[in-house]
């Protein structure tokens, strides 16, 4: 059980890193087509892409979906640390 606890922490962590990284990136001159940026938006759109359908940006033109996105995994995070800990 340890392991599946350790393995969901590790997962939501991660995803939290790659979200903060498309925010970084989308500030850059960077490529679209890069590779890495392509793996980048492959792991976050999942997550990022239902959200914008209920949160509109923010003076048209700042997406809030990433800190959104952030807080809700953050909470799920918890959740599940919770449940699977007090076993």
């Amino acid at each position: 059980m340890d392991f599946l606890v350790t393995f969901l922490d590790l997962l939501f962590t991660i995803l939290g890193f790659a979200i903060i990284a498309r925010a970084l990136v989308s500030w850059l001159p960077i490529d679209p087509y890069n590779p890495l940026i392509q793996i980048l938006y492959q792991i976050t759109e999942p997550i990022l892409a239902p959200l914008r359908r209920y949160i509109p940006p923010i003076g048209g033109m700042m997406d809030i979906t990433p800190i959104v996105a952030l807080i809700i995994l953050q909470v799920l995070q918890a959740i599940v640390d919770s449940a699977f800990r007090v076993r």
